[in-house]
């Protein structure tokens, strides 16, 4: 399709592809919004990053500073799909530049069921906290400046502004070698008992 077919010049910004229509809707609404008005879509993560005309209509609404949050779900949230979502805030005559990431996808900020995942109430609380105070905090959200999302070449891929990577405690090796010098000895006090068995059976 070439932008000029559509008489309501909604890809002006650029043509989604053929194969995914995501930001087909996007833009669609995007027209569709009044003025200074605000939406908010739920999306596979796939448009944060996918290059080619998405990755042009993505640098063009980042551009015209219309994008006002990236906010990443969990996996198993919807009925009839696995897959992790997010939901991406859009907003018109936005007041400032940056843009506020958050990752509520990690243990701990969701309910976890058999089938099917669950955002408490205290969860939603959390997020929509978040996004009002518009806050960096650690492990959880970022506040990225227009610069940093050009320095990643406009992808919105939360894990590089979210560093959610916890250190693993460090090893004592002291203590491992002194649970290894402990373990022998009790191992070595069951054999002899082990022993002295066996000879009172006379085996």
């Amino acid at each position: 399709m070439e932008e000029t077919h559509d008489p309501y010049k909604r890809f002006s910004w650029g043509v989604p592809p053929k194969s995914k229509g995501d930001y087909g809707f996007v833009l669609h609404m995007f027209h569709s919004l009044a003025e200074g008005g605000r939406m908010g879509f739920v999306l596979p993560h796939g448009v944060l990053f996918r290059g080619a005309s998405e990755g042009r209509i993505r640098k063009n609404i980042i551009e015209m500073n219309l994008l006002d949050a990236v906010i990443g779900l969990l996996a198993n949230l919807f009925f009839g799909t696995s897959i992790p979502a997010c939901i991406l805030v859009f907003k018109q005559n936005r007041d400032k530049k940056d843009i506020l990431f958050i990752d509520a996808s990690e243990n701990g900020y969701y309910e976890k069921g058999k089938n099917q995942n669950k955002l408490r109430e205290e969860d939603i609380k959390r997020i929509v906290d978040t996004y009002e105070k518009y806050e960096t905090i650690d492990k959880y959200s970022y506040v990225a400046t227009t610069d940093e999302i050009k320095e990643n070449d406009y992808n919105l891929n939360i894990p590089r502004y979210v560093d959610t990577f916890e250190e693993e405690e460090l090893i004592d090796m002291d203590e491992v070698k002194e649970n290894t010098k402990n373990i022998k000895k009790e191992l070595e006090e069951v054999e002899t008992q082990m022993e002295k068995y066996l000879e009172e059976l006379g085996l």
